[in-house]
């Protein structure tokens, strides 16, 4: 990818990150002009949203720290290394499921 294209997706990149929110958000700013720095972190955006919502939904019915924890370090982890990524212009896919992410979601 040139530096043109990565320095016009840093901010949709950077965005798709916040979870939730974050990805309807870059995937609207995204529409229109499609840039493919961008819809690579996009893609880890999302796959990272879905994980955090599935282990939410799981791990929601314990009601104990020692279970809770893990999964928001694994997130936050996981969050700041895409944020980094972004920010440096790299298409390095999240540690463990960046590659299936990449997969899953090439429609996107």
């Amino acid at each position: 990818m040139d530096k043109q294209t990565i320095s016009e997706g840093k901010s949709i990149a950077i965005t798709s990150y916040i979870l939730l929110i974050g990805v309807l958000i870059a995937l609207s700013m995204n529409s229109e002009h499609k840039n493919p720095f961008a819809a690579f972190h996009i893609r880890q955006g999302l796959g990272l949203t879905i994980t955090f919502i599935i282990l939410g939904v799981s791990i929601s019915s314990f009601e104990n720290i020692n279970i809770a924890a893990p999964m928001w370090i694994f997130i936050s982890i996981l969050t700041i290394y895409g944020i980094f990524t972004a920010a440096r212009g790299e298409t390095t896919p999240l540690p463990l499921l960046g590659n299936l992410f990449q997969k899953w979601f090439k429609s996107v």
